[in-house]
């Protein structure tokens, strides 16, 4: 019988209590488990476990996780994305095509208004070296600029709403930038699907960015994220970065961001599925 699997508050009430009090029983839940946030095998007859809700808008899947992965928690996707990751769970998509030559991924997803057109967030993933190690990072640099909400002037708004969120500008990259508690990355099977941002008066977490099609990231990225259990986010206006074909050209890109004092960046949480 389980008797170290975690049911928080949050996901207590979205399930409910006769759900909740099966599971702590052992009636629903399974012995063995993959771990939806690093990938290898939990036991919850053995190891604290974490039970972790990913709730659309029309369906829910209940995950679990090693609690020192992640914490019991309810997680708000787009329908699309939890029956993508459920479809590629059960081996239904087509396999996915691995790059010819390793590298950074990039995607445009995740529509952002700016006045007087809507700016498309291009995100990009790669390893970065920081003090000797390595780090899974994204790289999130908007199309064109981004207008405070309810502005119809021509400024660009990017960096100080983000900074206004909690990030931190960045004026080189010889240390990580700290933490952004509420914030998190959402990889689902293995594939970059999200970043989450807080929910309104502390509630559960939303979109702030979401991928139209999941990005793909290389083995060497996943190992980092899920061995530091985070990813760092770097974020800079548009015209800042561009688009770079290898590491060490993005790597470049960023410190001269940094020079430039255009630069903005956190740490963010693993969430998975």
């Amino acid at each position: 019988m389980p008797r170290m699997l975690d049911v928080s508050d949050d996901v207590r009430a979205e399930i409910g209590d006769e759900e909740a009090d099966r599971l702590l029983a052992g009636d629903h839940a399974p012995g063995s488990y993959d771990c939806t946030s690093c990938r290898t095998p939990g036991d919850t007859d053995r190891e604290h476990t974490s039970t972790v809700l990913f709730v659309g808008d029309e369906t829910a899947v209940l995950a679990f996780a090693h609690a020192g992965c992640l914490p019991s928690q309810v997680v708000r996707v787009s329908d699309e994305q939890l029956q993508g990751a459920v479809r590629q769970a059960g081996a239904l998509q087509e396999p996915d095509r691995a790059p010819t030559v390793p590298g950074p991924s990039a995607g445009d997803s995740g529509v952002r208004k700016a006045a007087p057109e809507q700016a498309v967030l291009g995100v990009t993933s790669g390893l970065v070296l920081i003090s000797g190690e390595l780090h899974a990072a994204i790289v999130v640099e908007p199309t064109s600029a981004i207008a405070r909400p309810g502005s119809t002037g021509p400024g660009d708004e990017f960096l100080p709403l983000l900074v206004e969120q909690g990030f931190q500008p960045v004026t080189d990259l010889n240390q990580a930038p700290p933490m952004l508690h509420g914030w998190s990355v959402l990889l689902a099977m293995g594939q970059l699907h999200a970043v989450l941002q807080p929910g309104a008066g502390g509630g559960a977490p939303v979109a702030w960015w979401q991928a139209h099609r999941p990005l793909q990231a290389t083995d060497g990225w996943r190992t980092a994220a899920n061995k530091n259990q985070q990813v760092l986010m770097f974020a800079a206006p548009v015209g800042s970065i561009g688009r770079q074909p290898r590491e060490d050209l993005l790597r470049g890109a960023l410190d001269r961001a940094a020079a430039n004092g255009v630069l903005v960046g956190a740490a963010l949480p693993l969430a998975g599925i």
